[in-house]
């Protein structure tokens, strides 16, 4: 069997493209060229893959191994639906028949997922010129920009709709006045046709007789222009008009346009119908209107407010409007609807959050501004509301989903590189012990060094929590009986100054999660809340079914439709500030007193609830309190304990490859063989051959998969186990595996790495002579495995 096949193409590759070889430049240009964020790939003429990195195999998870070809990129290049605009089933044939013909090239093609679904890969082709006969090929992962571009696609046409149609002028004018948009409303009103209007000549000076106009202060700091101007027909009548108008200013600083609104005055509707016409320009309005006394109480709504909060007659008239409000908006619009009210501003724009029905959160742009009696007093306030739930919480989703996996990738890479250091450093301690006992000075000093270094293996596997990266073992459990049996731990956490209620909901249904890391979960949004008032106060723990109908938007999510447990841990503490809020789940993120705590518990919390396919949110303001909201799917009783049984028999079975039953002092740990340890962590690599050398083996050492096949051709013994980390510089560790078992069929494996065993399960199910052991272990961890699996 020969392994120089891979390596002496990269060679010639290198050579051919830089002018020069040699090991130390080969290994740094790999080592670029692997570790690369960027999806990389190299074929030979015939199709067949030469080189490909990490990144392009998780963007294409079927073409593994050195003998994958494009055939197999292919299969996995899903039809699209015909008619779809600027999309086509066949554009990865062309990008082949390109790399064939040594041209340039690139296009976007749809993915068949494992699920059904369909993600997008932008790929491109560049034929090597310095390497004839090779192409290097290049993906990139673009489902979320598609996603939001068809989305954003959708909203805008909507938006467009909605203008169009809208019941009151609105037009856009460029720096020198000339109309760049004016809707359908607009043109009634001026008596002429929209098509003279968008024809870009006409200025909306041109229409003004006369008028004032007065600055504004608005919440987002843009100038604004409001007043009353006088307009003229194109018969050559008037009509009077409330001008409210904002104005984006260019880089330059000079006016870029203005967008503006005209409401006219009542007094030129005629009077024969005039009710009629009212009534229909208020109750048939798409967008949300909302009358309120100088209270701040609402007097009169339409129809489309009471669309948007999802609220009945009841709920709204004669009621604070601000109890329709976020609470934490509440102060902000309360500051901004007085300034109006006392004269300060003659209208003000905000953007609000609305708690709408069936577990809503609403976004909207709200426009308010006087409503005034014939002798100029004001007598209230008119409140125009434009739903931008959908377009606002897109934005913030895709913002917050790239924000949160690349923490988690962080996490997770933070993780395992830690695993690597405190594996060495665990071994090592195991190494000096067995040669310093406990009547030896320094003793107590290596054992201070171990116990610190399994308090940090605490550390990363909270880590690996919040990447979704840690092994679960879920179970079908009653809340209602899980949170009984918690309840005296959390009492004698929260000490006696704090009082616990637990309001279990009725029939409260059951849920599948991994009961452990459950019972941390809830420990920790209790500590939360304790830690939040100091003085003492109430915490309260609420579960109940809720049924979501309907796709729905909270904080940066959105629940999918279906039946959940909804469990609400709530506090009367001091609240969490608006600026920290976006923050809370992030790792190593605090409130509290440097020292006070490490930052990880609500992002371990986000981490398990996310990998169990749930949802957590938070509501709160300062002074306020703060409520933690879990959703988790509902099961069904029966099928879910079958699943949870065969689950329990496949942890069985994970268990027995993972540790070995070998415990105490007294266990004979030593053995005979020859190991080939593959480990590009050297610190790893000689804890690892001097441990088992220790116990007897024979060991050979390579650093990566490609030295191993050297090792292999070169030795004469037989080798009887490889342990290969799994996530190595070019070859990873299964693929080593399968390669040499071509030639070595009855080699025994084990696989080890800082990642979890779930990252790797398909990999160990799909083969029961492959064993894993996880990172960080011991001398007495490795040992073990070694000797049960040789035995």
């Amino acid at each position: 069997m020969s392994g120089t096949g891979e390596t002496s193409i990269w060679q010639r590759l290198i050579g051919r493209l830089t002018g020069a070889t040699g090991p130390g430049r080969d290994a740094l240009l790999r080592a670029v060229v692997e570790e690369s964020p960027d999806s990389l790939l190299v074929t030979a003429a015939d199709g067949s893959f030469v080189y490909a990195n990490d990144a392009f195999h998780r963007l294409f998870p079927k073409a593994q191994g050195r003998a994958a070809t494009l055939a197999e990129v292919a299969s996995m290049i899903g039809a699209v639906e015909e008619g779809t605009p600027g999309l086509s089933s066949g554009e990865f044939e062309r990008l082949m028949a390109s790399a064939a013909a040594a041209v340039a090239d690139h296009a976007e093609v749809p993915l068949r997922t494992a699920g059904g679904g369909v993600e997008w890969r932008r790929i491109s082709v560049l034929p090597l010129t310095s390497v004839p006969g090779y192409v290097q090929w290049r993906a990139e992962d673009v489902t979320a920009r598609r996603e939001v571009d068809a989305v954003r696609h959708r909203e805008e046409e909507r938006l467009a709709d909605l203008l169009d149609n809208l019941p009151a002028a609105f037009f856009s004018a460029d720096g020198e006045g000339r109309i760049l948009y004016a809707n359908k409303a607009l043109a009634d009103c001026l008596e002429i046709t929209a098509d003279e209007l968008a024809s870009r000549t006409r200025r909306f000076a041109d229409f003004v007789v006369d008028g004032e106009a007065a600055p504004v202060e608005v919440s987002d700091g843009s100038p604004e222009l409001h007043g009353e101007v006088t307009l003229r027909r194109a018969d050559g009548s008037t009509f009077r008009a409330c001008l409210l108008q904002s104005e984006n200013i260019g880089g330059d600083g000079r006016e870029a346009y203005t967008r503006s609104i005209l409401l006219r005055h009542m007094a030129w509707l005629p009077e024969e119908g005039s009710e009629q016409r009212l009534h229909w320009l208020f109750d048939e309005a798409p967008v949300g209107i909302a009358l309120l006394n100088l209270h701040g109480d609402t007097t009169d709504y339409n129809r489309a407010f009471l669309k948007l909060m999802g609220l009945h007659r009841e709920a709204v008239v004669g009621r604070p409007f601000s109890h329709h409000l976020a609470k934490e908006d509440r102060a902000e619009v309360a500051s901004q609807l007085s300034k109006i009210v006392m004269g300060a501003l003659p209208a003000a724009v905000l953007e609000v959050r609305l708690p709408g029905g069936g577990h809503r959160e609403l976004v909207a742009s709200l426009y308010a501004s006087r409503m005034e009696n014939h002798d100029g007093e004001i007598t209230g306030l008119v409140l125009h509301f434009i739903d931008t739930t959908e377009q606002k919480h897109l934005e913030v989703q895709f913002a917050q989903s790239q924000k949160m996996q690349a923490v988690g990738q962080l996490a997770g890479g933070v993780a395992h590189d830690f695993n690597n250091l405190l594996t060495a450093m665990i071994g090592f301690s195991d190494l000096l012990l067995g040669r310093h006992g406990p009547e030896d000075p320094s003793f107590a000093d290596i054992m201070q060094i171990k116990q610190n270094a399994n308090r940090a293996t605490n550390l990363v596997r909270q880590l690996l929590a919040f990447s979704r990266q840690q092994t679960l073992r879920p179970e079908v459990i009653d809340v209602t009986e899980a949170l009984a049996d918690l309840s005296n731990l959390l009492s004698r956490l929260i000490g006696e100054t704090i009082e616990l209620k637990m309001e279990p909901g009725r029939d409260a249904g059951l849920i599948r999660v991994d009961r452990g890391q459950f019972d941390q979960v809830i420990i920790n949004m209790v500590v939360n809340a304790r830690d939040a008032m100091p003085g003492g106060g109430t915490i309260t723990i609420r579960t109940a079914n809720v049924t979501i109908d309907v796709p729905t938007p909270r904080g940066h999510d959105v629940i999918p439709p279906g039946d959940y447990l909804q469990v609400d841990v709530m506090d009367t503490g001091v609240g969490i500030a608006q600026e920290d809020l976006d923050h809370i789940f992030e790792p190593f993120f605090s409130t509290k007193e440097v020292g006070s705590g490490t930052g990880l518990g609500l992002s371990t919390v986000y981490g398990i609830v996310h990998q169990t396919d749930g949802y957590i949110f938070v509501d709160s303001a300062p002074g306020e309190g703060t409520t933690f909201s879990l959703y988790l799917p509902l099961v069904a009783a029966e099928p879910a304990l079958d699943v949870a049984a065969e689950f329990d028999h496949k942890a069985q079975l994970a268990a027995s490859k993972k540790r070995p039953d070998l415990t105490g002092d007294a266990a004979d740990l030593t053995g005979v063989g020859t190991v080939l340890l593959v480990e590009d962590e050297g610190a790893v690599r000689m804890f690892g051959a001097r441990a088992l050398r220790n116990k007897g083996y024979k060991v050979l050492e390579a650093i990566d998969g490609e030295s191993a096949f050297d090792v292999i051709n070169g030795t004469d013994e037989t080798i009887d186990l490889i342990i290969s980390d799994v996530v190595m510089p070019g070859m990873d560790g299964h693929t080593l595996v399968q390669l040499v078992r071509q030639e070595l069929p009855d080699v025994k494996v084990i696989l080890m790495s800082g990642y979890a065993e779930d990252v790797l399960a398909e990999d160990i199910e799909r083969d029961d002579t492959i064993h894993f052991l996880p990172k960080p272990f011991s001398l007495a961890d490795l040992a073990g495995k070694v000797k049960e699996v040789m035995d």
